[in-house]
């Protein structure tokens, strides 16, 4: 898979500047939120001494301190439970799930306590927690480490959900959703978390991305590719494969499934008047279902062929490698599905 341009500070003549990895991206995230925000807390099963299952949160409790820093138990109804409590108390929390899989032991905490408050109080409560882990397939991990089950809470009001796929917007969305002050759902893919194609050189200053604007990937005229995560370079090689063929192919990256930048994915159209929604997640009720429905309602004047979606068998991940990606998205199936639709 091809590397993203997605940093527009990074300079390719600096021959000493660093590429930096997705998890690199977000330990750096976090401990510069944690200084600059003597209020943020963390907490998470092993977020500290052991400095998480991957590594995201290494060296911040030798940094800021038990106090700070906190090894939950193993229960994540009350890592977010607590989280809900400090923030009610002023602090903006931290809480990290193991696997993104586990959050629904954390659900009610979620839905209907975390992200009610603002409602309930008549907005005089702002709940800054965001609720963050490593979530997607493609690595072996089988039916309880592979989920995507981003839909459950896009599904609940008062919830922003995020995904970002490269580097670049997995420090600056974290560090835009430690401060936006509403609670936040942060989906990091962990198959991304040390992939070396995509590293990239990032500014040495503050900076934040901001939390509902898509990201043009790829620019192209005759059918737009929307995606998020790791199926965004599935879309890309898939681009790549089809120019070949004589198709030019526009990638748009939505990073911010709730709130969603709708106006980018109909500006693309307007352009190519067809698409194909790609994600993870199974396909009834899933996401690409609902981008689908907002371009059908919205946009339809600008179709020239039924919008497509490619998205997870509605299975659990298998764990035996040729059976986990013969029920996930692929190039291939993004290719032919492409062609389809161009040739409708």
């Amino acid at each position: 898979m091809s590397a993203v341009a997605t940093n527009p500070n990074a300079s390719e003549g600096q021959p000493t500047a660093v590429k930096k990895n997705y998890l690199t991206a977000l330990k750096e995230a976090l401990a510069e939120e944690m200084e600059r925000n003597p209020d943020m807390i963390c907490q998470g099963e092993d977020i500290g001494i052991l400095g998480g299952a991957f590594g995201v949160t290494e060296g911040l409790l030798g940094r800021f301190g038990r106090d700070r820093v906190i090894d939950a138990p193993i229960s994540e109804g009350a890592i977010v439970g607590t989280s809900v409590g400090m923030a009610l108390n002023g602090k903006t929390v931290m809480a990290e799930m193991q696997f993104i899989d586990f959050i629904s032991t954390g659900f009610d905490q979620i839905v209907n306590m975390m992200a009610t408050y603002h409602y309930r109080t008549a907005g005089e409560v702002n709940l800054p927690v965001v609720v963050r882990g490593p979530a997607g397939a493609y690595g072996g991990g089988a039916l309880y480490h592979s989920q995507m089950n981003e839909a459950w809470f896009c599904n609940s009001p008062g919830l922003k959900v995020v995904c970002p796929s490269t580097p670049y917007d997995a420090k600056g969305m974290m560090k835009a959703a430690l401060r936006d002050g509403n609670p936040v759902i942060f989906y990091e893919i962990k198959e991304l978390y040390r992939k070396r194609e995509i590293e990239e050189v990032l500014p040495e200053g503050d900076y934040i991305v901001p939390l509902g604007k898509a990201a043009v990937r790829r620019e192209g005229t005759d059918i737009t590719f929307v995606s998020y995560g790791q199926n965004v370079y599935h879309c890309l090689s898939a681009a790549t494969e089809l120019e070949k063929l004589g198709v030019s192919a526009e990638v748009i990256d939505i990073r911010s499934l709730v709130p969603l930048d709708e106006e980018t994915i109909y500006a693309s159209l307007a352009k190519t008047n067809r698409v194909v929604v790609v994600n993870e997640a199974p396909m009834t009720c899933g996401f690409a279902g609902e981008i689908v429905a907002r371009i059908s309602q919205n946009a339809f004047h600008l179709l020239d062929a039924p919008p497509a979606r490619i998205t997870r068998l509605d299975t659990p991940v298998p764990w035996v490698k040729p059976l986990e990606l013969y029920v996930l998205p692929s190039v291939e199936k993004i290719v032919q599905t492409a062609l389809k639709t161009v040739k409708f």
